[in-house]
């Protein structure tokens, strides 16, 4: 009879998983065996909160579910970081860890902790590998992690299980469940506000970027003259160039989209995600909420809730026939351009060398970024046009996202061109990825902004009067020599120099580090204005 680790692998490609990213404890040993001889990779990462990063990431561009795992203890510990990214940024993802025998679990014990406990607070679902079912746990867990709304799901590994004899399985991979469809009567009640408001907007967000409703939006506004406002992890559902998009909430100059918030009678939240901004954050007008589940809301006017297949939900809007809104779109679509040329470069600082990385990578490349003051720039300024250009965390927003999200994408994408923006202290946290990206010889430029310091909190310090305090990183170049880990550097203390390097790096066989010693004080005028 066949060991659970040897049958192992084949659990996994029933649930569409073929990348596992963590790092091996001893327990792990036969089960990396077997998926060496298997068609599921292994991806051997320099930290376990990298490894769950990889795995959201490897989730959200593929829309099918992949993997990670840690060894018990201080593995475990490192590896929510990256699980929590799941849970919060809304991607199915299975996270193992190896657990102690049944017989250890409650005795003191090197590493041991409660893993269930653990991962209860970060995941749909924490459980424990069934020795007398492995298969139908592992199906169990895959459909409640693709179940709406997506997320992680935590699976222990008891240590001796690996060698133990598997019973036969019939497996079924049960898939995505399907979402209920919306009720009549909301949608009969939609209709009535939607003609009887005169100036309704559409607030699009990450539930709408997760069922591909980009066409549905764009179709709506241009159909009956709405603008469209997105979350920044919805960017790409509807182009900058578009005649109704109006700009990204909560992200540099967002008073500017606000303007035009603040003239809306109603709001259509579309695919609505508030984990990334709370409608009662800015929401100035009655509420219609169209989602895959009931919103999170605990003040303002909520008119009502269409709640299902939110495709369905778009399509029967669109179907309305109502007279023309009181929009006027050439006053939308100048206050958006006049917002977007505030990005246009002074100097060598931030918006130069993210501009330049836009008009050096191919069309579809792919860009993922940090968390700091340079995400609220990508944000807005960024021109994505479509869904899967631009990666962000935005719902659990951990410094050190950025790196090992562009290794994913690569592993992931590997014909597209692939950057990581990041800061000092992203890279700082997640520098050891470099030997990954280099181990597994990806094409990845990791575009380094070298301010020195954490710009994003001495804004905040001064928007409140207070001095600069503990957020000064080093007076130092943030890397020292030509190479890190065998990658090499490239310093750029100019726009041309960056240039360059940018050009060299993309076409180059392996990663690398474009250093950009960039002046940061550009952040001030752009960042929460």
């Amino acid at each position: 009879m066949s060991t659970v680790a040897e049958k192992f692998p084949g659990m996994l490609s029933e649930v569409g998983v073929r990348h596992i990213f963590g790092v091996p404890g001893g327990a792990w040993l036969d089960f990396m065996e077997h998926l060496r001889k298997s068609d599921v990779d292994f991806v051997l990462t320099s930290n376990e909160a990298a490894a769950g990063f990889m795995a959201d990431v490897c989730a959200r561009l593929t829309g099918k579910l992949a993997a990670c795992y840690a060894t018990l203890g201080a593995g475990a510990t490192n590896l929510t970081t990256g699980v929590g990214c799941g849970l919060l940024d809304r991607s199915p993802l299975l996270a193992f860890t190896h657990e102690l025998p049944d017989y250890l679990r409650c005795r003191t014990a090197q590493m041991n902790i409660d893993h269930q406990a653990l991962f209860r607070p970060i995941t749909k679902q924490t459980t424990r590998l069934d020795p007398e079912a492995p298969g139908q746990t592992i199906c169990a867990a895959a459909q409640t992690a693709l179940a709406e709304v997506p997320g992680p799901v935590h699976i222990g590994v008891p240590e001796d299980m690996g060698a133990k004899s598997c019973p036969s399985e019939n497996l079924q991979n049960l898939g995505r469940p399907e979402i209920i469809r919306s009720d009549e009567e909301s949608l009969g009640r939609l209709e009535e506000l939607f003609k009887s408001s005169r100036k309704p907007l559409l607030a699009v967000g990450l539930s709408a970027l997760r069922h591909g409703c980009g066409e549905a939006v764009k179709k709506l506004a241009e159909k009956h003259g709405i603008p469209v406002v997105l979350t920044p992890m919805a960017k790409g559902l509807v182009p900058p160039d578009h005649p109704w998009y109006a700009g990204v909430l909560f992200h540099a100059l967002a008073g500017i989209v606000a303007k035009t918030c603040g003239e809306a009678d109603l709001v259509i939240g579309t695919g609505y995600d508030p984990v990334e901004y709370n409608y009662e954050s800015w929401i100035p007008a009655p509420l219609v909420h169209i989602d895959t589940r009931p919103v999170d809301l605990y003040k303002g006017e909520l008119a009502l809730q269409v709640i299902g297949d939110l495709k369905k939900s778009m399509e029967h809007l669109h179907s309305i026939e109502r007279g023309p809104t009181e929009w006027d779109g050439t006053a939308v679509k100048d206050r958006k351009e006049a917002m977007l040329s505030r990005f246009v470069p002074q100097g060598f600082g931030p918006c130069a060398a993210l501009s330049i990385l836009r008009e050096e990578m191919e069309k579809d490349g792919i860009m993922t970024c940090d968390v700091g003051a340079h995400t609220h720039l990508i944000g807005q300024m960024w021109p994505a046009e479509r869904p899967g250009q631009l990666i962000m965390t935005n719902g659990w927003s951990s410094m050190g996202f950025g790196m090992p999200a562009a290794i994913a994408a690569k592993l992931c994408m590997p014909e597209r061109q692939v950057a990581c923006v990041t800061g000092d202290g992203g890279f700082l946290m997640m520098a050891g990825e470099l030997a990954t990206a280099r181990r597994l010889s990806l094409n990845v430029v990791f575009v380094l902004l070298a301010d020195r310091d954490l710009s994003l909190i001495r804004i905040k310090q001064g928007i409140r009067n207070y001095p600069e305090y503990g957020v000064r990183l080093d007076s130092s170049p943030a890397t020292n020599g030509d190479h890190i880990f065998g990658v090499p550097i490239w310093k750029a203390r100019d726009s041309k120099e960056y240039r360059e390097a940018l050009r060299k790096g993309l076409t180059s066989q392996g990663p690398v580090v474009v250093e950009a010693h960039i002046d940061g004080h550009e952040y001030g005028d752009l960042v929460h204005k």
